[in-house]
Formats: C-alpha cells, sequence, structure tokens
C-alpha cells in the first residue's frame, strides 16, 4: 500500500469508527501513543482506542493528514482533526486540533505512533476553564521530561 492511500485509509477508519480496519494497519506488536488517553498495545487494544476510547465523549470525526514524508522506516505528516465534542461544558462544540503524526514502519505496517499536538485550542473551543487546561497542559509537560530524549534538557 502507498503512503498516501494508507493515510487515508488510517483517516477514514477513525471517521467510520472502524477499530479493527484502523488496528489492520499495524503490526500485530505496534503500540498508538495517543496525546490524549496514553499507550494502547496490539491491535486488540489499537481497536478498542477507536471504538470505545475516541467515541466516549465526541462524535463526527474528520481527520486528514497533509504532505507526508518517509524514508521507508519513519513517516511524517502533518495533520488536522476535528470532532463534536459530547462533554457538558462544550456544549456541542466542534473541537479542532492539529499536530505532526510520528509513524516508525515495519514492512509496510506502523510499529509504533506518535503525535505531536497542538492541544490548547481545542479545549478552548470545549469550553475548558483555565485551571483544567493548566492542569492538562502541566500533565503533557511533565510526560515530556520524563522521556530519554529530554534527559539532556533539564540541566
Amino acid at each position: 500500500m502507498n503512503i498516501t492511500a494508507m493515510l487515508r485509509t488510517f483517516c477514514d477508519a477513525v471517521e467510520r469508527r472502524d477499530g479493527k480496519a484502523f488496528a489492520d494497519l499495524f503490526t500485530e506488536d505496534g503500540v498508538y501513543h495517543d496525546v490524549f488517553y496514553g499507550a494502547f498495545k496490539g491491535r486488540t487494544g489499537i481497536a478498542e482506542l477507536i471504538d470505545d476510547w475516541f467515541y466516549r465523549t465526541a462524535t463526527d470525526f474528520r481527520w486528514d493528514m497533509h504532505a507526508p514524508v518517509s524514508d521507508g522506516e519513519t513517516l511524517y505528516a502533518r495533520y488536522t482533526f476535528s470532532y463534536s465534542s459530547t462533554l457538558p461544558e462544550a456544549n456541542g462544540a466542534r473541537a479542532m486540533f492539529e499536530g505532526v503524526a510520528i509513524m516508525k514502519l515495519s514492512d509496510g505496517k506502523i510499529l509504533e505512533y506518535h503525535e505531536v499536538a497542538n492541544t490548547a485550542p481545542g479545549f478552548v473551543d470545549m469550553n475548558f476553564a483555565p485551571e483544567r487546561i493548566a492542569k492538562i497542559v502541566a500533565r503533557q509537560g511533565a510526560a515530556l521530561k520524563a522521556r530519554p530524549e529530554m534527559r539532556r534538557h533539564l540541566k
């Protein structure tokens, strides 16, 4: 499967709430690191992320990948992502995010998915209180500081 087709299948599966089709893009032991919900391992776990976790507090997903670049081992793509929030404080608002997807590939499948996402605009879209946004961003900052590649930046 070519990269453009794989990314379209990736996005379409989320929009259709088709966790199995989404998980089939991953290796058996693949891992999806979600910016909100953490790591989901293996195809069963990854399918659960889409079918259960994504749709727990949102509907009407839209996901597009832009300008993919790959060397065959790593794939980067800028993305735009949105959904209608069902959280009470959101009042049905459409939450919008953008980010960069970073995928490690193995034999045409995704071995590992990470993302760097600009989450703050989505939180504002959903009417999150400033204190709640600060708490979420602090947790994201702590996770960043805990990563091995950040060690030398902590001094």
